[in-house]
């Protein structure tokens, strides 16, 4: 090949790839980094991630494990993450409430007795029958955090136990619940799903009651607590406002198909470690989006934040209108 010949090419190659990589920019997915926190309620995130929704939008999300809501809040503040699949409600208000602009929940999970989450666990060997059992120095573990140890504390005084003297309890990581049952360190605790189901299944827990903040704090069992739910970050919303309305987009599909698909509790089995043959047996919350609360979620939400505020969890009163969006 002549010197002038390679040289005409060369100019071709380069003015070809100098039209690409616009074009190639200009469709390369927007990256997301996403904080999962181990509770079953984080399933339309698997749902959308397996099935290919988010990369379907044009987005690339990357999960984040988070250990604790103190943890998860902490990264959104510092911009390591740009959301989060289960976020404790009260622990994001409290920090909306002392850093306005911080975050928005775009979709609360209503807890209660048939949409179960948080429990009471004991042992199963335990002659421990109701809550007003736990006395006598009862042992108790809690899932993390100040909103969940400060709920359980406050249900149990609800049924007349005092700490310290009918039973303590201590903070422990959800992924060590079930060893925790298992050495006897502990007569039982506050657990969350799926951990609930996995140490029944294996005969090494028993439940004693569901639904404890719909039923004790908010005083109705019917009620939904929402003491979690997906939030975006407000510099993330702000910033990049195509983006977070496209990710909320694909996460309210991933909300519809968890609660009207059971197949799709199969995506527990890798993302929470579920053991494939209780997948489908693992409770769910009820899942809502902003845009679809009614008025008496909406009533639900504001007492729940207004307990959070009496347990000192959140540092001051709160209109829960303030920390949710409708995407």
């Amino acid at each position: 090949m002549r010197r002038t010949d390679f040289l005409r090419l060369a100019i071709r190659a380069t003015a070809a790839l100098a039209l690409a990589l616009p074009f190639a920019a200009a469709h390369a997915a927007d990256k997301i980094k996403f904080g999962v926190f181990p509770s079953s309620a984080a399933l339309p995130f698997y749902i959308a991630q397996n099935r290919g929704w988010f990369k379907e939008a044009g987005l690339e999300v990357e999960e984040v494990p988070m250990t604790s809501h103190p943890l998860t809040v902490q990264a959104i503040v510092a911009g390591s993450i740009d959301g989060a699949a289960n976020l404790v409600t009260l622990e994001g208000a409290n920090m909306e409430a002392r850093r306005r602009g911080t975050l928005k929940y775009i979709s609360l999970n209503g807890q209660n007795s048939q949409h179960v989450i948080e429990q009471f666990v004991v042992k199963a060997s335990s002659p421990a029958k109701s809550l007003k059992d736990f006395k006598g120095g009862f042992k108790l573990f809690s899932a993390p955090g100040p909103a969940n140890i400060g709920a359980a504390r406050a249900v149990l005084r609800k049924v007349g136990l005092v700490e310290n003297k009918d039973f303590t309890i201590q903070e422990q990581q959800i992924g060590v619940h079930l060893g925790a049952l298992q050495s006897g360190n502990f007569d039982g605790g506050y657990t969350l799903e799926p951990a609930a189901t996995i140490m029944v299944a294996q005969n090494i827990g028993r439940r004693v009651e569901t639904g404890v903040i719909a039923t004790y704090l908010l005083g109705r069992k019917d009620a939904s607590a929402f003491a979690a739910g997906a939030v975006l970050s407000d510099k993330f919303i702000a910033e990049r406002p195509d983006v977070a309305k496209r990710f909320a987009a694909v996460w309210a599909r991933g909300v519809k198909a968890a609660q009207t698909d059971s197949s799709t509790r199969g995506y527990l089995v890798q993302g929470m470690k579920v053991p494939p043959e209780l997948a489908a047996t693992v409770p769910l919350p009820r899942i809502v989006p902003v845009s679809e609360l009614s008025a008496a979620d909406v009533a639900d939400f504001q007492k729940f934040l207004d307990i959070g505020t009496e347990l000192g969890v959140i540092k001051e009163q709160i209109d829960g209108k303030s920390v949710v969006k409708a995407m």
